[in-house]
């Protein structure tokens, strides 16, 4: 499988879109996380992509209609479809998450499986919370998900 890549200028940062040969979300990648190896830059075929991700920075967008191939395990693709449930604007603890999936005591692999998610923003880890109510661990950092959590709340 071909990846390609397009860059994504948005208020967090340069975020990094990869597609499979078919168009399909394969990664999204934060600026600190390293390019894959044989990647070719595509703008062309990022372009969905990159649309809709600025539409839901413009607030003009609260889902996304994109082909989706992201790669894990029979669990992590559970929570990751589990994550697409979460509405806009709303938060769930990494706890609610694990019930919401049957496994009530699993919320430490619900949590594993949220920071294995190779697509951030499109498949909503961010709208995870402690169960304090703190927004804690992500791959973009607090702060990128204290101000997506925010982006979220002004738009309603």
């Amino acid at each position: 499988m071909s990846l390609f890549a397009t860059r994504i200028d948005t208020p967090i940062g340069a975020l990094v879109a990869l597609v499979d040969d078919d168009g399909a979300l394969a990664r999204l990648l934060f600026p600190h996380q390293p390019m894959p190896d044989g990647v070719a830059w595509d703008d062309a075929r990022g372009a969905p992509a990159a649309a809709q991700l600025a539409e839901y920075f413009r607030g003009e967008r609260r889902s996304f209609d994109l082909a989706l191939a992201p790669r894990g395990t029979g669990f992590q693709r559970a929570v990751w479809d589990e994550l697409q449930r979460i509405p806009y604007g709303a938060t769930v603890s990494y706890r609610a998450l694990a019930e919401r999936l049957g496994r009530p005591k699993a919320s430490r692999a619900v949590g594993r499986a949220n920071a294995t998610n190779p697509l951030p923003l499109v498949v909503p880890c961010h709208r995870v919370i402690g169960a304090d109510g703190t927004p804690t661990g992500y791959a973009g950092g607090i702060d990128a998900k204290t101000r997506l959590l925010a982006l979220e709340q002004r738009s309603w």
